[in-house]
């Protein structure tokens, strides 16, 4: 046998052992997840921006595993919804950030639901952008306690609470705590903060898996005067004399995003400083698993190391986010790994350092980290790992990738393309993606989109996403349900338009109803509201004038499934409600 052989079977049992070790050591540790909204890999000092004040998550970094080239989806809810499930989110029925793509089929099994095998009093507090309604709510997928904005964010038009507050939604806001309206006195960050705070005093003698998720620095960019006090007269271009990596320009506007972005980032980092302080308070430092990540690039252009891309793209700067895990008792401190790893390996890794199982019967696309941890590549660095990013459904091949080793293929070209069309990079001699060696390289070329079709087609087939998810109308858990925007279907880009095609895919149960139709702007009298779905048609005629809230009362549905669509017509006009209560009177 070859040296190298010898050496690494001799690697592999004694990282076998370690883990044997640490599980008899350790039953239960504790669990807390920090992520941040929009938060790209350059918006830290640590990851070399000087002019971002980050000293706790900096720190925090220096001392904990540092994975050097860690993954994500493009955008927020696919990202989240692989880091719930350690699965591709076509796998889970997630494929959009909103369109009606934004909700988790139910039988899907998270993160707190593994948890509770182990009896974890599981929390979240933040972002969930999973799904507003049952069964797809936090409490739904094995949450204990949820504090949550809707939809993907803050002032944006499915969070019906904090939308029309405009340019004060992150302040005082109205939020969801456990499924019910409470208003909070505060910026949002340090509430969310706080309450998981109080969550983990609460929780401090049993095992718990706190799940803290900002919704900064996401647009709106709205941050306490305090902290945009320390950035108003930042120039975020300067720093970088001498720098040869490939910046984007910035405009002025770029700038100030940039200001108000880092004033966003600080006070998320003193929050965290006082989550920290709160472990070594409670004597739980040495018994928490502590996790730092964010869920994508950059929305704004910034500084983003050089990367190319920022949100939205499956170029470096729209996938690759700093990831930091502590936990000194099962694997010490203060290293780099520089192997490939993503959000789909959150899951199982926990699984392993929890000792509690994976889900069963379903496909887990991720692996555990704790043998790279520990020392052990396993063949890590062939692991493909497929990315995209498009509104409704992936479209071939349209701003997709497939990463495997140190060779990454980028489609930002048509469905017939032929290979030549396509760019081929290799991230180890080129980490800022400026060289197509594709031309050169047809066969590797050939090979990754061969691997890329196959995940392509195989994820596209998934029984979650040709079959989406419904909303359950009438149900106890739910009475009554408030359909919102973010989980409308039907035109592309349904946001705040007036005249535009709308519907939501529903489970309605047999029963009478109370019915409300929200408007953006009151409508005028005269025009009839309609509500179809399926076979039915409920219409009536409006004699408000200057309304916004039109109500049908006493309305009777069998039990059915179907796209509950309703618009109130008034002359040539078909106009979409913002939101729509129904409650079941019996």
């Amino acid at each position: 046998m070859k040296m190298k052989n010898i050496l690494f079977v001799i690697s592999f049992f004694l990282s076998m052992f370690s883990l044997t070790c640490f599980a008899q050591k350790k039953a239960h540790p504790n669990v807390i997840i920090i992520i941040t909204d929009d938060q790209g890999y350059g918006d830290l000092g640590i990851t070399g921006n000087p002019n971002v004040h980050t000293p706790v998550i900096d720190e925090f970094a220096r001392k904990s595993i540092r994975f050097k080239n860690f993954y994500v989806s493009p955008v927020c809810a696919p990202t989240r919804s692989s880091l719930m499930t350690g699965r591709y989110s076509l796998r889970t029925g997630i494929r959009d950030t909103y369109n009606g793509g934004a909700i988790m089929a139910s039988n899907e099994v998270t993160m707190a639901e593994m948890l509770k095998q182990a009896d974890y009093k599981t929390g979240i507090f933040g972002k969930w952008h999973l799904g507003d309604n049952y069964p797809s709510r936090p409490c739904d997928q094995g949450f204990d306690e949820s504090l949550i904005h809707l939809s993907g964010g803050m002032g944006q038009v499915g969070d019906i609470t904090t939308y029309f507050q405009g340019d004060k939604s992150y302040f005082n806001p109205v939020l969801w705590h456990n499924n019910k309206k409470e208003a909070y006195r505060g910026y949002c960050s340090d509430i969310f903060a706080e309450q998981a705070l109080n969550f983990i005093e609460k929780n401090k003698e049993l095992p718990f898996f706190c799940y803290l998720a900002f919704n900064a620095p996401h647009t709106p960019l709205q941050v306490p005067e305090k902290y945009y006090g320390i950035y108003k007269d930042i120039d975020p271009t300067s720093g970088f004399e001498g720098d040869d990596r490939p910046f984007a320009k910035m405009t002025e506007k770029d700038k100030e995003d940039a200001r108000k972005v880092y004033a966003m980032v600080t006070n998320i980092d003193d929050n965290i400083g006082k989550v920290l302080k709160k472990l070594d308070e409670l004597k739980l430092a040495d018994n928490t698993i502590v996790i730092f990540m964010t869920d994508n690039g950059p929305q704004q252009n910034r500084y983003v190391g050089g990367m190319r891309g920022r949100k939205g793209d499956v170029y470096q700067g729209g996938v690759r986010v700093p990831f930091y895990i502590s936990y000194p008792p099962a694997f010490g401190k203060d290293k780099d790994i520089e192997t490939t790893a993503a959000h789909i390996d959150v899951l199982p890794t926990l699984a392993q350092l929890c000792n509690v199982a994976l889900p069963k019967e379903r496909m887990i696309d991720g692996k555990s980290l704790l043998p790279l941890i520990l020392g052990n590549d396993m063949g890590w660095g062939n692991r493909p790992l497929f990315f995209y990013w498009t509104r409704r459904y992936p479209e071939p091949y349209y701003n997709m990738a497939m990463r495997k080793g140190s060779f990454k293929l980028v489609g930002k070209t048509n469905f017939n393309a032929p290979i030549t069309d396509f760019e081929l990079f290799d991230l180890v001699k080129d980490p800022y993606e400026q060289n197509n060696i594709v031309s050169e390289n047809q066969s590797t070329a050939n090979i990754l989109k061969e691997e890329l079709d196959k995940t392509y087609h195989e994820l596209i087939t998934s029984k979650n996403l040709v079959d989406q998810p419904p909303i359950i109308i009438g149900s106890p858990y739910e009475n009554p349900v408030i359909l919102n925007r973010n989980d409308a279907g039907g035109q592309r880009g349904i946001w705040a338009q007036e005249e535009i095609y709308g519907k939501w895919k529903v489970r309605i149960e047999k029963g009478h109803y109370d019915i409300k139709f929200k408007f953006i702007k009151p409508v005028k009298a005269n025009g009839r509201m309609y509500l179809e779905l399926n076979t039915l048609v409920k219409q009536m005629q409006n004699q408000k004038e200057d309304t916004d809230i039109i109500e049908m009362k006493n309305v009777f549905f069998p039990e059915m499934d179907g796209d509950l669509i309703p618009y109130y017509a008034i002359g040539a006009r078909n106009i979409f409600p913002f939101w729509v209560e129904m409650k079941r009177i019996e």
